[in-house]
């Protein structure tokens, strides 16, 4: 029952999630963070299995760091979302593929846009304005449907994540601990009082 939503903006993208680590019915803990941060302007937001979840963004990762230790460079948004889409498409692959859903958040600095990039543990890779992986994509669709604009200011995309947080709250049956909010922008990632 986690929630994963990204929303990007005019000069951000926004990533909220479930501060709830949950178990069967059971909430083991309530300030789970389901990020990654991979690099300055980059995030990542995974949801699944506990263990491949875990395993798999610490894997990425150190991918990521090993890449801009070696090429003095980090990788953009777009060339980070292509490698961790190879690298679900290859799992797949494998007798024992990861079973993550992600959705990778970044600031691209030479083209001064951000982008959110929707993966699934098939290895579909989208690039979309908005999205959400777990219940949260069945309960806040139709509000990011019709609220949505693609000039949103930082404070406007917060408004409408607000509104999709009360809509969880209203209609999930569990409680999810409120959601963490990280913003990814052109001064990197910081997370957002929410």
């Amino acid at each position: 029952m986690d929630i994963i939503l990204g929303i990007r903006v005019q000069d951000c993208t926004i990533i909220a999630t479930s501060k709830a680590f949950t178990r069967g019915i059971s909430i083991l803990n309530s300030t789970d963070d389901k990020t990654r941060q991979l690099g300055e302007h980059s995030l990542m937001a995974f949801t699944g299995e506990s263990g491949d979840t875990v395993q798999f963004a610490e894997y990425i990762q150190a991918n990521m760091q090993l890449h801009a230790m070696r090429e003095s460079y980090e990788l953009s948004p777009k060339a980070t979302a292509s490698f961790v889409r190879n690298q679900l498409a290859s799992s797949l692959r494998s007798r024992k593929p990861y079973q993550v859903n992600v959705l990778i958040a970044g600031f691209d600095t030479k083209t001064e846009k951000p982008s959110l990039n929707w993966l699934d543990y098939l290895g579909t890779n989208v690039e979309l304005p908005y999205c959400a992986h777990g219940y949260a994509a069945f309960y806040t669709s139709s509000l990011l449907d019709r609220h949505y604009r693609a000039d949103m200011t930082q404070q406007e995309g917060l408004d409408l994540l607000q509104l999709c947080v009360k809509e969880l709250q209203l209609r999930m049956p569990m409680d999810f601990k409120g959601v963490l909010v990280k913003v990814v922008s052109n001064e990197g990632v910081k997370i957002v009082d929410f």
